[in-house]
């Protein structure tokens, strides 16, 4: 099973944040890429394991990913 991930750096404490935003509860933090990778993988599979087969088979469908530019 593929599942979508993003990871960002936060600018407050240099942690990379990782989201899987189509799974419930499914982000982690590490200090490094590669560790938030592996965070992902394996918080991604727990919260996976915590879902009925329905549920997993209702996990929205990835179509996009979009940089939007705005004006402030």
């Amino acid at each position: 099973m593929k599942i979508i991930s993003y990871i960002e750096k936060d600018t407050e404490t240099g942690l990379f944040i990782g989201i899987a935003p189509s799974v419930p509860g499914a982000y982690t933090q590490a200090a490094t890429i590669e560790e938030v990778q592996k965070n992902l993988v394996e918080v991604i599979e727990l919260c996976l394991q915590e879902l009925t087969e329905q549920e997993r088979q209702a996990l929205p469908e990835f179509i996009a990913v979009q940089e939007v530019e705005v004006s402030l």
